[in-house]
């Protein structure tokens, strides 16, 4: 990868009595950084901040994100212009390698993702050893991290070529482990992908028709799926794509690594948010309620938190919510759901949140979760696969991250530091004398 980073200047830090100078550098947007990688040698002292809130773990060049701005870039493109004109494949392809594709790269990029897309038969025999009532997110993390048992030569690392196989061999599978995963707690036959479809309607195909009928894929879901899988592709450093490239950075098979991004994105604090939103809206269940559970949202006292609103990154608009709040309303009026519950009393909190004062100074907008479990649920998606559909566009974002840590001669195998609070040092007591 190539070194972009501009020295903007020094920060001076004195620590104990001694003055030492750290490099500044500037990126191409957002706020300069300080190298404090040769702190410890310098002082002797280590940097402690929780959660990574203030601290850069890397240079990377595929996404950027401004909370305060509410703007979101993959590659230098913003997510609404790619969702309004283009399509997941081809996102895929920017996410990869660096631009956008010329008409011959992407039917090339598309040929090749699509003649991966097969599971090897054995693989479907590892769903048998789960229980029918597993969480798909526990079979997903399973059969991920399974599928290095079949590709062991990408394991190496060091060859270009076998890792570009490796990357287009998730981005290919992964839509038909994630419906096997739906399949199977259905009790319903593994449906096999058809490479005549798109990249979304192969997958709904996956999870929604069945031997006994014909199963007609609704143009409009199709692009609301397709839509979905561009607004979760990549977002920076989050935690999973953290923990992706921490796994890596050991030399771990990159199958194995995206199966640890898979685990940690489970967490209902980051890719089970929608989920948790829907159950919220589900548990207001009316217009006419919203007033009391507003009243207890503001209660300190109370611990009723307004799901689907507010971001870690995000201090403005999400730019993701804006578009789908749009899809949400083409799906819904598709399948004649205009009346959906949920779907009303999210517009009346929405409405509510971006008046009321409190909410206001306290920057709680809607986030992409907010609408996205709407959508999945009037598709006919189980609240409990709403994450694994995460996942599946996630796998990307997590495979180019991956690439370019490998690709970055800077980097090395993390390992964070800590402040130790424990006991000292102190003699042991034989069992007998204590």
């Amino acid at each position: 990868m190539e070194n972009r980073v501009k020295k903007a200047g020094v920060a001076k830090l004195e620590v104990a009595g001694k003055v030492v100078d750290l490099p500044v550098y500037e990126g191409t947007v957002g706020p300069n950084v300080i190298d404090v990688s040769k702190l410890y040698a310098q002082t002797g002292h280590f940097t402690l901040d929780p959660g990574f809130t203030s601290t850069g773990s890397c240079e990377s060049q595929i996404t950027y994100i401004d909370g305060e701005q509410g703007i979101l870039l993959h590659r230098g493109y913003p997510i609404d212009q790619l969702c309004d004109k283009s399509n997941f494949m081809e996102l895929c392809y920017l996410l990869l390698n660096g631009k956008l594709p010329e008409k011959t790269q992407y039917d090339a990029f598309l040929k090749e993702v699509k003649h991966h897309t097969l599971l090897h038969t054995q693989q479907d025999r590892f769903f048998d050893g789960f229980r029918r009532d597993s969480h798909p997110m526990a079979m997903l993390t399973g059969a991920v991290g399974g599928m290095a048992a079949f590709y062991p030569n990408t394991v190496g690392n060091e060859d270009p070529a076998e890792r570009k196989l490796g990357s287009i061999r998730l981005i290919a599978k992964m839509p038909t482990i994630a419906a096997r995963c739906m399949k199977y707690t259905m009790g319903q036959r593994f449906v096999d992908p058809l490479n005549k479809l798109s990249y979304s309607e192969n997958f709904l195909n996956m999870c929604f028709s069945v031997s006994a009928e014909e199963y007609d894929i609704n143009p409009v879901l199709a692009r609301a799926m397709d839509r979905f899988f561009m607004l979760h592709a990549d977002h920076e450093q989050n935690a999973s794509t953290s923990t992706v490239r921490l796994a890596a950075s050991s030399g771990a098979h990159p199958f194995a690594a995206v199966a640890a991004g898979v685990a940690c994105l489970w967490g209902p604090s980051h890719g089970g948010a929608n989920e948790a939103a829907l159950r919220q809206m589900r548990a207001i269940g009316s217009v006419d309620k919203i007033p009391e559970f507003v009243r207890q949202v503001k209660d300190p006292a109370s611990d009723i938190r307004l799901m689907g609103f507010g971001h870690r990154v995000y201090k403005n608009y999400d730019p993701r919510a804006t578009v789908m709040q749009k899809t949400c309303h083409e799906v819904l009026e598709a399948l004649d759901m205009k009346d959906h519950p949920q779907l009303k009393v999210a517009m009346e909190l929405e409405r509510i949140a971006l008046q009321d004062e409190y909410f206001v100074t306290k920057k709680l907008y809607p986030n992409v979760d907010f609408y996205s479990g709407i959508i999945l649920e009037a598709m006919g998606f189980p609240t409990t696969m709403f994450t694994v559909l995460f996942a599946l566009a996630r796998t990307v974002g997590w495979v180019s991250q991956l690439n370019e840590m490998l690709d970055d001669p800077t980097q090395k195998i993390g390992r964070p530091r800590q402040i130790y609070t424990g006991e000292a040092q102190r003699d042991y007591v034989p069992i007998s004398a204590r």
